[in-house]
């Protein structure tokens, strides 16, 4: 069974026991072993057969997680800032922190 969840703006496909990467949550204070439930589910169904589709949720859906990791850093982002003729560059770098989440149930 697999659903396509909405999690802070961004639509994820998953599937029970896939560990997936999620925005920070509790603000890294979250414990290994704790339990998440997405609400806004936008499509359930079986690999290969019918689905469910959501106007825009479908009703009575759920998708339960438990924290893996509570803070994975992502990988290196670099910006690189560059005015031509004027010999003036910077470049910095950014890391954005996530949560691993293991999709234990997925209801609907």
């Amino acid at each position: 069974m697999y659903a396509i969840i909405e999690e802070l703006g961004g639509q994820r496909k998953v599937i029970q026991g896939d560990e997936v990467l999620i925005d920070l949550t509790n603000e890294g204070q979250a414990k290994p072993g704790d339990k998440i439930t997405f609400d806004k589910v936008l499509v359930v169904g079986e690999v290969g057969g019918n689905a469910k589709l959501g106007m825009p949720y479908v009703t009575g859906a759920s998708v339960t997680a438990e924290v893996v990791d509570p803070v994975v850093a992502g990988e290196k982002i670099y910006v690189h800032h560059f005015r031509e003729k004027k010999a003036w560059k910077k470049k910095t770098g950014h890391r954005q922190k996530y949560t691993m989440v293991k999709i234990t149930a997925i209801k609907g």
